[in-house]
């Protein structure tokens, strides 16, 4: 499946509570590190311009700052 819009508006939804969120790869959706950098760069891409990522193993972690 992917990224789907659902899964972004959940992203935004919780950054409505928290300046940070932790997203969990699963093993079963991906295991290639490249295919990892290109849903990271997805998120980042839907979210907008005020979130950044950091990605450790195969979790990524997304920080939304101020205006």
């Amino acid at each position: 499946k992917g990224v789907t819009d659902g899964f972004i508006q959940t992203l935004k939804n919780a950054f409505k509570n928290s300046s940070s969120v932790r997203i969990p790869i699963l093993k079963n959706f991906c295991r290639d590190k490249e295919k990892l950098k290109e849903i990271n760069t997805t998120i980042i891409q839907a979210l907008g311009s005020r979130y950044t990522s950091r990605t450790i193993g195969y979790t990524i972690f997304i920080k939304k700052w101020r205006k």
